[in-house]
């Protein structure tokens, strides 16, 4: 038997502003041609580890920032609870 010791669960995910829509973990033609890319990584109490954003093609505002960083929490906060039951921690 393998034992793993797991101190904290962390993970990460793509959003983006397409066509003027948030979406999570972009597929390559949304990625492609998406008005800004953005990366998150966070751990599992729901904290910030990494943050970094481009705006490819112009510009977005605080709302907007808003909102990728609201669906990236939603699309983080899933992978960790996968995460945790994929090594048993839940």
């Amino acid at each position: 038997s393998t034992f793993i010791s797991v101190s904290a669960v962390e993970s990460s995910a793509s959003v983006g502003m397409y066509q003027g829509v948030p979406v999570l973990d972009l597929d390559y033609a949304e990625d492609s041609t998406a008005e800004t890319d953005m990366n998150v990584v966070m751990n599992e109490a729901g904290r910030f580890i990494e943050v970094q954003g481009t705006a490819e093609d112009g510009d977005y505002d605080f709302d907007q920032l808003q909102q990728m960083i609201a669906l990236a929490q939603k699309g983080i906060a899933e992978l960790v609870v996968k995460q945790k039951q994929v090594l048993g921690l839940l």
